[in-house]
């Protein structure tokens, strides 16, 4: 019997409530079309000038394809918590292991086409990379500020701008 190619849309995804309870499991191709609120890891990864590295997606993303977004990661899978969705991500699509990860917060999102809790998380790698060519065209690390200068040049995936928001929140509270 042939190996059937691997499909990401028969993937089963965890499937949540407004409050992140688990509540059942659907394949990725119907928590698409149904527009079911799932979980997903973001990671951030910094380098040690404390730039952000931002990665381009292909255009055969099943959602924002060629869009910028800040930070890798990923769906979470049926049964799986965030923390191993997360080092899974992360080792996927930029080829970084044994990186100690750092939750910082938690975030609801939502918008036409994806209602989505993620879990979000910071390491500190300077790389080098390993991108996943299916998910990542190319990336690269900027700093903080000029990331809203990029936005206006070029599209972001939409749950990265509250993200950054966050982000930048975050850091002004603890220079204060």
């Amino acid at each position: 019997m042939p190996n059937q190619a691997y499909n990401p849309a028969q993937e089963r995804i965890q499937i949540v409530d407004r409050n992140d309870i688990p509540v059942t499991s659907a394949t990725r191709g119907e928590m698409r079309q149904r527009r079911l609120i799932h979980r997903a890891a973001y990671i951030l990864v910094f380098n040690k000038k404390d730039c952000l590295f931002i990665q381009k997606r292909t255009m055969i993303k099943d959602i924002y394809p060629g869009y910028w977004d800040l930070a890798a990661g990923g769906i979470v899978l049926a049964e799986e918590s965030y923390e191993d969705a997360a080092a899974r991500e992360l080792a996927e699509e930029l080829g970084v292991t044994d990186c100690p990860l750092q939750h910082m917060f938690d975030q609801y999102f939502e918008d036409s086409s994806n209602r989505v809790w993620g879990r979000i998380f910071s390491c500190i790698s300077s790389g080098p990379f390993v991108l996943q060519k299916e998910e990542i065209e190319h990336g690269h690390f900027i700093p903080l500020d000029d990331i809203t200068a990029l936005h206006q040049r070029e599209p972001f995936t939409p749950d990265s701008l509250p993200l950054l928001e966050k982000i930048l929140a975050l850091r002004s509270q603890k220079k204060e």
